[in-house]
């Protein structure tokens, strides 16, 4: 992969042209690649992590004056999840420039949110190395600002779970409990099914790689469940006699009385 393409799809300009290839160089490349010196990005994905951290943190901070740390947390927590930066990493191409190894790329490497998420991470370190933090809020707020407001409209600054909890006790008057109903796959690679549970109740299932991520996709598909419910128009039935049910002692259509 040329990292030169890379620089010209999103009008970048590195100095250190290796820089941006190590952003790019996913840990799987290792083993195939000829050259014993090529590292790996996840040294620039630790600090990208850091730098995207303080940026967005002081970004939220002028933005919000108002708000207090645990409101400032949980929206920095949203921008910089795993899922938000792999969707980051897709709207520029990312996946398309990573230098993969042939079995991490055949097994859907460049659509991986983990894969995607450090790659981008990576790509930020490199950017405040090659040149400042500056450099870095220009590449990263044109994506950032959007989504935040996204975060804002729809309340996504909560994870599914806490939502879910907050909503089930206020109408229901019951917490969500989550039950693991299924484990499949070896010991190494193991995946987990889990329910979301209301008064008994089966919301919804989610599996994953880890309880926690099944519990998270439980709660989501169970959050929509129950807004689906709560939001269903009510019937109501008229008190007029219209709607009153025909006495036994009705006239059969002749005109007789059962007798």
């Amino acid at each position: 992969m040329d990292p030169c393409e890379l620089e010209q799809a999103l009008g970048l300009v590195f100095r250190d042209k290796a820089m941006l290839q190590r952003a790019l160089t996913h840990r799987s490349y290792l083993n195939e690649a000829a050259d014993p010196t090529v590292e790996d990005n996840e040294r620039l994905e630790f600090l990208g992590d850091a730098v995207l951290d303080f940026a967005v943190g002081e970004y939220l901070y002028r933005r919000f004056p108002d708000e207090d740390e645990g409101t400032l947390t949980s929206l920095r927590a949203a921008l910089v999840c795993t899922r938000a930066l792999a969707e980051f990493a897709q709207q520029i191409g990312l996946g398309n420039h990573l230098r993969l190894g042939r079995g991490e790329d055949e097994g859907g490497g460049r659509q991986r949110a983990a894969v995607l998420c450090g790659a981008f991470e990576a790509l930020v370190g490199a950017m405040y190395l090659d040149q400042d933090l500056a450099s870095v809020m220009h590449f990263i707020m044109p994506m950032f600002e959007p989504a935040l407001e996204n975060i804002l409209h729809n309340n996504l600054d909560k994870d599914a779970k806490s939502i879910l909890q907050e909503l089930s006790q206020a109408n229901l008057g019951h917490t969500p409990r989550y039950l693991t109903v299924d484990t499949y796959g070896p010991d190494h690679d193991k995946a987990f099914v889990v329910a979301a549970v209301i008064n008994g109740v089966t919301y919804g299932k989610g599996q994953g790689r880890s309880k926690q991520l099944a519990a998270q996709l439980a709660a989501a598909e169970a959050l929509q469940q129950l807004q689906a419910m709560l939001n269903a128009p009510v019937i109501r039935v008229s008190d007029d006699a219209d709607f009153q049910v025909p006495s036994l002692e009705a006239e059969s259509p002749a005109g007789h009385t059962h007798g």
